[in-house]
């Protein structure tokens, strides 16, 4: 080895040195994105928060040429993946499919949780939402909400609605029609909402407020019956279906939404790439047709106008939450 003088080694080690800040700055300078990109999904495979990730991820894998590969990491309702997403470097190759009551219900029921909602991620879009039909066992004696109503008045906590569980849409949103209607009725959470549509399939709950893609096959055949949407407008796959907000209920919505988030201090560029690119997909002509057949309907949309959605659904299912007394278990 020949050896090198002071001098030499000095300029050596600069060029090096200037080198190794090229190669970084052309490194940091690649196109987003230059390699695959995570989505969790903090729930098994098979529902929306599964679904959707998998429609969008293949039309950009599509329009990129780099895989987004889909991680499911169920468990603690939710908690678990929504840790793992929020605690993510934040380079934009690790997003999180999150379903609106693990971002605005769960907060207000956990004295922990693994992730801060505003603190620790960073809105995107809203790729899709689900809508939610109030359904009732053939033998309840009701064909409207107001039959529902007069019902339950007339039998104090007599009436039982299952849910998926705890702090689910299917809870919260009952809720939320007690409050309005000033009715009593007993809650049965199950695990999932397979067994509680199965549970009132079978006649061991009255009513159960149910997501769209779930509840109406057994519509359409018989084996329930649909008393009304708990969507602001009527459904266009059933749109002789009445609101709930119809029944002299005003402002009624339970409504199920996805929304795509990053880790907090993602660069701006990026969430604004992804916001663009993924209200681009949901809106493509047979995605569309493919979530309308679902019974979803594709949203998109800016971060800002996410976020805006997240503070206000998070202040109007507190005030569900803390009037009801729910709590996580």
């Amino acid at each position: 080895m020949i050896p090198c003088s002071g001098p030499v080694r000095t300029t050596l080690a600069l060029a090096i040195g200037a080198a190794s800040a090229l190669l970084a700055v052309a490194v940091n300078a690649q196109p987003y994105p230059s390699k695959p990109v995570r989505i969790i999904v903090p729930f098994a495979p098979g529902g929306a928060s599964d679904l959707l990730p998998r429609m969008v991820g293949q039309k950009l894998t599509e329009a990129w040429g780099q895989q987004i590969i889909v991680d499911n990491r169920p468990g603690g309702a939710g908690n678990i993946g929504m840790g793992l997403g929020a605690k993510a470097p934040p380079d934009g190759y690790t997003l999180l499919s999150a379903p609106n009551g693990n971002l605005v219900v769960n907060p207000h029921m956990y004295s922990k949780l693994p992730y801060d909602v505003f603190r620790d991620l960073a809105p995107i879009t809203l790729m899709a939402a689900v809508q939610n039909i109030l359904v009732v066992h053939p033998s309840l004696p009701v064909k409207t909400v107001r039959d529902i109503v007069s019902l339950a008045k007339a039998r104090p906590g007599a009436l039982t609605y299952g849910s998926p569980g705890n702090g689910s849409q299917g809870h919260v949103g009952v809720e939320l029609l007690k409050m309005m209607t000033g009715i009593d009725m007993t809650h049965v959470p199950y695990n999932g909402v397979g067994p509680a549509i199965r549970e009132l399939l079978g006649g061991q709950t009255s009513l159960a407020l149910g997501q769209t893609p779930a509840v109406l096959p057994h519509v359409q055949s018989g084996r329930l019956r649909a008393v009304a949407a708990a969507s602001p407008k009527r459904l266009a796959i059933l749109p002789d279906l009445p609101t709930i907000a119809e029944s002299n209920l005003a402002g009624f919505e339970a409504v199920s939404w996805y929304a795509l988030m990053a880790p907090a201090h993602t660069p701006r560029e990026i969430v604004a790439r992804l916001s663009t690119e993924i209200t681009r997909v949901v809106r493509l002509q047979d995605i569309r047709e493919r979530l309308n057949s679902l019974g979803a309907e594709p949203v998109g949309g800016t971060p800002d106008e996410l976020a805006a959605t997240m503070r206000s659904e998070s202040s109007r299912w507190t005030k569900v939450i803390k009037t009801a007394g729910i709590k996580a278990d």
